[in-house]
């Protein structure tokens, strides 16, 4: 038999195996240290949503909160900015007070304050005149509802284009201070009629009520009411009579509101004739305090079947009106 000579023999090498077999390894291995780093990340990432979606809601609004109170970016409310402004360029114009006529002393201010601060945080605020203090109740009063009247239809509009958002109107007053004895002798015998304590004066014709105001100021039911104008320092002026009797007026016919209090605040109150008109139709009885010229109020609500003002009627005046304290106490035209 032949021998087949051409067979041949393959030999592997054993360093051949090894080294497909340390390849294989070294693959094998970098694969699964990249799949556990993966794994690892997503679950981390996963743990952290989990604990995040459950917090607590409070603890971050109060984060917010702290954030915001911290935040030098917040504005302030124009009011606010606009009475700082204000009462800063009144500061730089005069020096150490002086020649400031028509301002309010920080007593008076602060009697008024605390009233508002008491029916806070939102309070319904009339303001008969437009003064150097308007935009400070404006200020203090930014969460509520206050509305200025004045005699002069030019300042009205001047001020509400100067600081638009505010409420304001022009009064058309009929009445004269040198005709206040007429006046109040005719309020007196119609107590029962017109000029009774508790109405709507919308349907008045009581010669000082204050019947040409939009309607919705006669529906208001008033916290705080302030006086603080028309002109009333010479005989041909338009005085506080009307402003007064219909301030007492709406405090006792208030409907509505959590309180059925009113604070109403009469400004030059030592003048003759603010101080005869709060007598007859605010009342000495419901005399809070008096804090410089300011005189501070506190009316309750009376039924509608009164038809007295007060306890006693003590009014009593003299034939000519006194203009005690600096004329220009009142009415200064505002900024």
């Amino acid at each position: 038999m032949k021998s087949n000579t051409n067979t041949k023999l393959i030999f592997f090498h054993p360093s051949i195996h090894t080294k497909q077999n340390n390849n294989n390894g070294v693959s094998l291995s970098s694969h699964r240290l990249w799949f556990i780093f993966f794994l690892s990340f997503f679950t981390l990432a996963f743990t952290l949503t989990l604990i995040n979606s459950t917090l607590p809601t409070h603890h971050l609004h109060s984060s917010a909160a702290a954030a915001a109170a911290f935040s030098s970016s917040a504005p302030l409310p124009p009011s606010v900015a606009d009475a700082l402004l204000h009462y800063a360029s009144l500061a730089n114009s005069s020096a150490a007070g002086a020649a400031s006529g028509g301002h309010m002393s920080s007593a008076e201010v602060e009697s008024i304050a605390a009233a508002l601060r008491h029916c806070s945080p939102a309070c319904n605020f009339l303001i008969f005149g437009l003064t150097h203090e308007s935009l400070l109740w404006q200020a203090l009063n930014h969460n509520g509802c206050s509305v200025f009247l004045d005699e002069s239809e030019f300042l009205v509009s001047r001020f509400e284009q100067s600081h638009p958002g505010i409420e304001a109107y022009d009064v058309q007053y009929t009445t004269k201070v040198k005709d206040f004895p007429e006046l109040l002798s005719a309020a007196k015998s119609q107590v029962k009629d017109e000029c009774r304590p508790v109405q709507n004066l919308l349907f008045s014709d009581c010669k000082l009520g204050i019947n040409d105001l939009p309607n919705h100021i006669y529906q208001v039911p008033w916290d705080v009411i302030l006086v603080d104008g028309p002109r009333g320092y010479f005989p041909a002026a338009p005085g506080r009579m009307s402003a007064i009797f219909t301030a007492g007026v709406l405090s006792r016919s208030k409907k509505g509101g959590g309180v059925s209090k009113t604070h109403v605040f009469v400004h030059d109150f030592g003048r003759e004739v603010e101080r005869i008109f709060s007598d007859e139709f605010l009342c000495p009885e419901n005399l809070v305090e008096t804090v410089d010229s300011l005189g501070h109020f506190l009316l309750e609500t009376m039924e509608i079947q009164r038809f007295q003002f007060c306890a006693n009627s003590t009014a009593s005046f003299s034939n000519s009106p006194s203009s005690s304290g600096n004329e220009d106490d009142d009415d200064v035209d505002v900024v």
